[in-house]
């Protein structure tokens, strides 16, 4: 059946593997796509949702670059929020209720359409590598498959293992298999394993809920949308979701059933997701507080299904059902299945470069939650890059890496590869030192055009970036050189308290005053004439006041990102042997030859290396 050598081979088919598989398509290599349950693409294995605090940049970083989730997202929305809206434009983060089974039925489809992928359904039990290079696939009835690269997106199924109170049984996720052999061939290689946790909080009928006894939680009420595309349009109508709160009795319930959680009596050894505890972690960590939100969210438009958020769990099903029963509006709650805790296999991602390929094995790459990270849009980007640089890697042409400065994606990656991770990773603004640069308003122009250049993004793609652009920069230049008069501009700041003028001045500089925001600009003399002009819609306007107004935050970023760039171009040779710099310290030394660093700006970032030893080697590189 397969007697064809593919360029690239995707192994697994979550949010990591459909990104690759398209992305490796798209650039025009034969890709084959193998997962072992074809109907299960793009599954959203926990929260029916897409973006979030962070998460929410990297969604509009991948639909600029080209991928899928941005459009998927908006076609199977069913509410939008932008979040932190009452703070600055670098903290706003999209994000999306979606209906589950439209998300992962538009992936598919959309993936069927793509040219030059093929797929098919089968566990992959084996890697074939020969000489310290990638040859193929090995799947569970002995078929080999032969390829120039692979790609690894295993999510949770590697040597997967299932915990429900004291019970424990093999699987990826609920209702399916682990996957095994893979982990045995890449330690056999020399790779380092570890096991990480995570979990899932129980789903329930939504006609046993009484939603009187809730706080409602609608979307925006003039909804956006992820993708830049014209493909895709705002919702026209949105689904509520709703909150509720524990309470004592809940807790106490809940601990009556500790002595059987795996958490607390050992079964379970591995870190689980720092910022998304299970429900009895909470109420441990926390003894504290008498109460925890939780977020009742729907499924989808039609189904009755419903996601507990916030009450993720491995306790014992009896204990679930009882706690979960006393909470407001759940009094006669039905349960579709019981949450539970999944253990599963990982290998730090300190053994990867930053294309994404391992350091051990040629042509061979991880993306997801191999890498240790958690969450679909960490998955998602992770899967992109790593799919774009098989491509590239198979046409010998360089790699694609993001800097730091250029995408959330590029902080994740190099966290990922220069501090590696020792629990489930998932990003969050303060992990970007430039987040000011690294909004969600401006990812297609920061990446749209280094997508072209790849053949990710369209000739479409490409000229609606410059045409928003240029409609930008021509709209500050309106500003900066047309006046407006004390008797039109005073009416307005009088409103802020702000000092009155006393001659004419330029619209630009009273923009840049606090509180003056773009609705009050358009009432002065020529603003709105100029907007309906020139067919300036609600994005490019909050494009042009972001750049008026943090125009000097801006430009500090920007300079030093122009700082670290100059690390960047320091280049170290490849197996560089650190230990023969003895005015290096020990750790140092330690850190670097394990890592492996490309360059002296990625050195300074690994833990435990100091300026001084940053001083040392550049001393050592010549500089």
């Amino acid at each position: 059946m397969f007697n064809k050598e593919y360029d690239v081979i995707v192994v697994g088919a979550g949010h990591a593997g459909s990104e690759a598989a398209a992305a490796a398509a798209n650039m025009g290599c034969s890709t084959l796509l193998v997962t072992m349950n074809l109907q299960n693409i793009a599954q959203m294995s926990c929260n029916p949702a897409m973006g979030g605090i962070a998460k929410g940049q990297i969604v509009r970083e991948i639909d600029a670059m080209g991928g899928y989730s941005g459009l998927v997202s908006d076609t199977s929305a069913i509410q939008f929020k932008m979040l932190n809206k009452s703070k600055g434009p670098a903290m706003w983060s999209p994000r999306v209720q979606s209906d589950r089974m439209r998300f992962a039925e538009d992936w598919r489809l959309r993936l069927e359409q793509t040219p030059n992928l093929d797929f098919y359904q089968e566990m992959v039990h084996g890697l074939i590598i020969e000489n310290g290079k990638i040859k193929g696939v090995r799947t569970s009835l002995g078929i080999e498959i032969r390829a120039k690269s692979v790609v690894c997106t295993n999510g949770t199924f590697l040597n997967g293992l299932i915990h429900i109170g004291d019970k424990q049984r093999g699987g990826g996720r609920a209702g399916e298999a682990a996957a095994t052999g893979i982990t045995k061939d890449l330690i056999d290689a020399g790779f380092e394993a570890g096991r990480m946790k995570t979990g899932t909080p129980p789903r329930v009928d939504g006609r046993s809920l009484d939603y009187s006894k809730m706080i409602e939680q609608p979307g925006d009420e003039v909804p956006g949308k992820f993708s830049y595309s014209d493909e895709t349009k705002p919702l026209s109508k949105q689904r509520s979701c709703y909150m509720t709160y524990t309470s004592n009795e809940v807790h106490d319930i809940l601990r009556s059933g500790f002595d059987r959680s795996p958490m607390f009596n050992g079964r379970i050894k591995s870190l689980g997701p720092r910022y998304c505890p299970s429900i009895e972690d909470k109420i441990n960590r926390f003894a504290d507080k008498d109460r925890h939100q939780l977020f009742v969210e729907p499924e989808g438009w039609n189904t009755v299904e419903v996601y507990v958020n916030g009450f993720s769990t491995s306790l014992p099903e009896d204990v679930q059902f009882a706690a979960l029963s006393s909470v407001a509006g759940f009094e006669n709650v039905k349960f579709f299945r019981p949450g539970y805790a999944i253990e599963y296999d990982y290998f730090p991602p300190t053994q990867l470069q930053h294309t994404l390929e391992t350091k051990l094995v040629d042509g061979l790459y991880f993306a997801g939650q191999i890498n240790g990270t958690t969450g679909y849009e960490e998955a998602a980007c992770q899967g992109m890059m790593a799919g774009i640089n098989a491509a590239l890697k198979v046409q010998e042409k360089d790699p694609f890496i993001l800097q730091r400065n250029e995408a959330y994606i590029g902080v994740l990656i190099d966290d990922l590869i220069t501090k590696g991770t020792e629990e489930p990773y998932r990003m969050f603004t303060s992990r970007a030192e430039y987040r000011t640069l690294l909004r969600q308003d401006n990812a297609d122009f920061r990446l749209t055009e280094r997508s072209y250049k790849l053949g990710l993004a369209s000739e479409d793609r490409m000229r609606k970036m410059e045409e928003k652009k240029e409609k930008s920069l021509a709209f500050v230049s309106f500003l900066k050189d047309t006046s407006v008069v004390p008797e039109d501009a005073n009416p307005v700041l009088a409103d802020y308290n702000s000092s009155p003028m006393k001659q004419s001045d330029k619209i630009f500089k009273i923009f840049s005053r606090p509180n003056i925001a773009m609705d009050d600009v358009r009432k002065f003399p020529g603003v709105e004439e100029y907007i309906q002009q020139h067919h300036l819609d609600t994005e490019m306007l909050e494009q042009t006041e972001i750049q008026i107004k943090y125009s000097g935050y801006i430009q500090k970023e920007k300079n030093n990102a122009d700082k670290l760039n100059r690390l960047e171009d320091v280049k170290i040779p490849k197996h560089f042997d650190y230990s023969k710099i003895k005015s290096m310290s020990f750790e140092a030394r330690e850190k670097l030859n394990k890592i492996q660093p490309a360059n002296v700006s990625q050195a300074s970032r690994i833990s435990g290396v100091s300026p001084n030893d940053i001083s040392v080697l550049l001393v050592y590189m010549g500089r």
